[in-house]
């Protein structure tokens, strides 16, 4: 009975998840593209598939990241940006697009993306180092926002000395799928599974640690090395979505929450659905960001800061009443 509960959630968001897809391929700010043989072949499948897959992609790796953080520091307001991997990855951005007129070839193999992809794990790393390890989840969390200040301020030297950058790293901050190709689909399906499939594989780590510190190592598993393989799939996961579509808020806070009832309380299959979620959610949003104004198209990040905005304070509201968030 549990299974077929379960098989029949999953295939319901599975659905879902295509039908998306669909209307992504066939929607845009151009208008509808209902008949595939005389579409614009390049608007469509070199376009709108990329972008409709990698906004997808994006979403649900944020949705891990954010299922693993909130499961992993037991804090259900916890993000996958908490560790300093967004300034990090925001320093990064801002650093390429600094240095850059300075010619360095190195810059250049770089790119926007991979100086966001590791400025994202130096935040990360970052936060470690300062908390002396991952033992204390309190300690690591504040040195996350404590990196996440110092990187802010750096940034925004960045800014200061280059004014003219301003747009640019605004934009990033903003989210922006319009620039996502088949390169960075590929580069996050990868990501994604490789990330799913070790997250799947030791979440009764996360199984342990609901039942509290004590009780997680009386069972005997390694939770120090189990905790930074899990920090370490928080930090690829983010990078890599950071790096593709820039800074987009609250889809990995609201995804775990919006698919914690249908998950039944197993980390495994809530880390799943998370996942899924987050795809749905950030997919949604960026067809309401291509469609809602067309032909003038909105940044994803303020669609989906409006949608998880609202669903926190009606979050709050529940919770105030004395209801289960």
């Amino acid at each position: 009975m549990q299974k077929n509960y379960f098989l029949g959630k999953l295939s319901g968001l599975l659905i879902f998840s295509a039908v998306l897809v669909l209307m992504g391929t066939l929607l845009g700010s151009t208008g509808a593209s209902w008949n595939f043989i005389d579409a614009d072949q390049t608007l469509v499948f070199d376009i709108r598939l990329p972008r409709s897959l990698g906004a997808y992609l994006a979403g649900a790796l944020l949705g891990l990241a954010g299922g693993i953080a909130q499961s992993l520091f037991r804090n259900p307001l916890a993000d996958p940006y908490l560790l300093g991997s967004a300034s990090g990855a925001l320093l990064g951005v801002g650093s390429i697009l600094c240095f850059a007129y300075l010619g360095n070839s190195w810059l250049e193999i770089i790119g926007l993306n991979g100086g966001a992809f590791l400025g994202a794990l130096i935040g990360v790393l970052a936060s470690l180092i300062l908390a002396g390890g991952y033992r204390g989840s309190l300690r690591l969390l504040l040195s996350g926002v404590v990196i996440s200040v110092i990187l802010g301020a750096a940034n925004s030297m960045f800014t200061f000395i280059r004014p003219d950058l301003f747009q640019s790293i605004q934009s990033f901050m903003l989210g922006n799928t319009t620039l996502l190709s088949w390169s960075g689909v590929e580069i996050m399906a990868i990501a994604l599974v490789l990330c799913l499939l070790v997250t799947l594989i030791i979440s009764p780590t996360l199984d342990a640690l609901s039942l509290g510190e004590n009780t997680a190592r009386t069972l005997g598993l390694p939770l120090d090395q189990l905790r930074l393989v899990l920090i370490g799939i928080l930090a690829l996961a983010t990078g890599c979505a950071v790096a593709q579509t820039g800074l987009i808020a609250f889809v990995g806070l609201a995804a775990p929450h919006l698919v914690r009832k249908l998950a039944g309380g197993r980390q495994r299959v809530q880390l799943l659905f998370s996942c899924l979620g987050g795809g749905i959610l950030l997919l949604s949003s960026d067809l309401i960001a291509r469609t809602l104004f067309a032909p003038i198209e909105i940044p994803v990040g303020l669609v989906t800061a409006v949608l998880g905005g609202l669903y926190l304070l009606i979050l709050l509201r529940r919770t105030s009443l004395g209801g289960r968030p």
